[in-house]
């Protein structure tokens, strides 16, 4: 071939395969752009699909505790209690995102206040008063909820048997199990049904009636995440854990009677993550912090990590832990405040710097 004709088809060839890596750069995506996708993903990919399977393992519970009552057998009672924690996992991710309808229409509360007395639940259990759902509704709210069906079906010191479950106890524990069924049912509706919180968070800024501007929404989610912090470190772990060893009261102790306390802590920092990281490959609060400040996101994941770690190092049931690891105890609320530090502060501060609509 002529030496002049390979040098031009040459120079063709590298022209084109220039020009081909020119017509092939990305284009970065509008940081507002990336804002909205953030908010569907959280309403689509984390809170929603929490609050459905808040609602299915409610249903699941509600079943096992029947067949309890109807079939008082061990194997029946282990399948409750499987039941129960099953549902505490969910629920406790979810406080990860604790803001909207659960706070606002008091679902939380009357699922989930502690401490309980089971002295309380003695006296009530021993009288004669009515123990209908609506009477369950009625009750001061440490006598609904989570804890209440914890005691019946674990007993003090999870030393509960199959034949020890009066039928008083039994009829507390269905009407119990019904209002709870009832309670989650209304969270997951607040999300999708009338009056659709899920629109108002995935609209904001665009015709919500709840947040007028996306930075609202925002704030209310890192408000949320910072709150679960300060809630587990400074009031579930803190209060039971006392000023000094003399001080620790294993009364107080969020859920004493499954010795599931440290696994509900934990699960609450996964929540967390959730919210932060995203959920079923979709993009968290991550994706626009490391857009713009990617220490800063290290810096969050990192220590969100080393909150959810330090749990490993509590090897007891908390109400023993307080007394026995109370290094390990302190290590994870130091972990969890630093981390609510970060929240409260430097995000915080970015969410009002960057997302202004």
């Amino acid at each position: 071939m002529n030496k002049l004709i390979v040098t031009f088809l040459a120079a063709t060839i590298l022209f084109t395969a220039c020009k081909k890596k020119d017509d092939t750069k990305t284009t970065e995506v509008p940081f507002t752009e990336m804002e909205q996708t953030v908010l569907n993903d959280f309403t689509n990919k984390v809170a929603v699909p929490g609050y459905s399977d808040l609602q299915s393992k409610a249903d699941i519970l509600y079943t096992s505790l029947n067949e309890l009552n109807t079939n008082t057998s061990e194997d029946k009672l282990t399948a409750a209690r499987a039941a129960w924690k099953d549902l505490r996992t969910t629920w406790e991710q979810c406080e990860g995102f604790l803001f909207g309808p659960v706070e606002d229409n008091d679902y939380d509360p009357n699922m989930d206040t502690w401490p309980t007395d089971y002295h309380q639940m003695d006296s009530l259990l021993a009288s004669a008063n009515s123990l209908t759902v609506s009477d369950v509704q009625g009750f001061t709210l440490s006598l609904r909820g989570f804890h209440p069906i914890e005691y019946i079906i674990f007993g003090v010191g999870g030393t509960r048997t199959a034949a020890s479950i009066t039928a008083r106890q039994k009829l507390y524990m269905i009407s119990l199990a019904t209002d709870l069924k009832t309670t989650c049912n209304a969270l997951y509706d607040s999300w999708v049904g009338t009056g659709k919180f899920s629109e108002k968070v995935t609209k904001a800024g665009n015709g919500s009636d709840k947040y007028a501007k996306r930075q609202e929404v925002y704030l209310a989610i890192v408000g949320a995440m910072a709150g679960i912090c300060g809630e587990v470190a400074e009031g579930k772990m803190l209060e039971p854990f006392g000023a000094n060893i003399s001080f620790a009261d294993s009364n107080i102790v969020e859920s004493p009677y499954s010795g599931n306390s440290a696994v509900d802590f934990k699960n609450n920092v996964v929540g967390l993550k959730n919210v932060y990281m995203g959920k079923s490959e979709g993009k968290g609060l991550s994706y626009l912090v490391a857009s713009k400040n990617k220490d800063l996101d290290n810096r969050i994941q990192a220590q969100i990590n080393a909150a959810i770690n330090s749990f490993n190092n509590i090897t007891l049931p908390y109400g023993q832990a307080i007394f026995s690891q109370r290094t390990q105890v302190q290590a994870t609320m130091d972990a969890l405040g630093t981390l609510k530090t970060t929240l409260e502060g430097d995000l915080t501060t970015f969410v009002q710097q960057y997302i202004t609509d």
